[in-house]
């Protein structure tokens, strides 16, 4: 049995759950419960240990007060956003919700280890999935 697997099955039984039919006999909270575990313990681990972690866009925060935080990110924050600009491999999907995340994150990736937050008012907040997609990669530094 590979480690992810063990991992898993350790996780089932830490939270009393039958591994054959998890969906059906647990409540809610359980189930929400597994699932935090679950990513917090196997898909987030780097070999090291370390937890990998980028700095996204909050869904909840509308769009004017993600502009604000961009716009401060971009400029007076010195996050390269060259990356979101028109025919670039951030441009798309062409949102203030996408743009902020890539700046959000790149920002974070950058200053984290000298004081800098991913917080940008309440506007963004940390995950722990890998926001890449298409060409766009996000960087993670340890």
């Amino acid at each position: 049995m590979n480690n992810t697997y063990l991992s898993y099955y350790k996780l089932l039984l830490v939270v009393h759950l039958d591994p054959i039919c998890v969906c059906a006999k647990m409540p809610t909270f359980r189930a929400r419960l597994a699932l935090v575990l679950l990513v917090v313990f196997v898909a987030a681990r780097k070999s090291d240990g370390q937890l990998e972690q980028w700095c996204v866009a909050d869904e909840q925060t509308p769009d004017d007060e993600l502009q604000v935080a961009l716009d401060w990110v971009c400029g007076k924050g010195g996050a390269n956003c060259s990356q979101i600009q028109v025919n670039q491999p951030c441009y798309l999907p062409n949102t203030v919700r996408s743009h902020a995340s890539y700046a959000f994150n790149y920002y974070f990736q950058r200053y984290k280890n000298k004081g800098g937050s991913c917080y940008f008012k309440g506007a963004a907040l940390i995950t722990g999935l890998d926001p890449s997609h298409s060409s766009c990669r996000y960087e993670f530094i340890p």
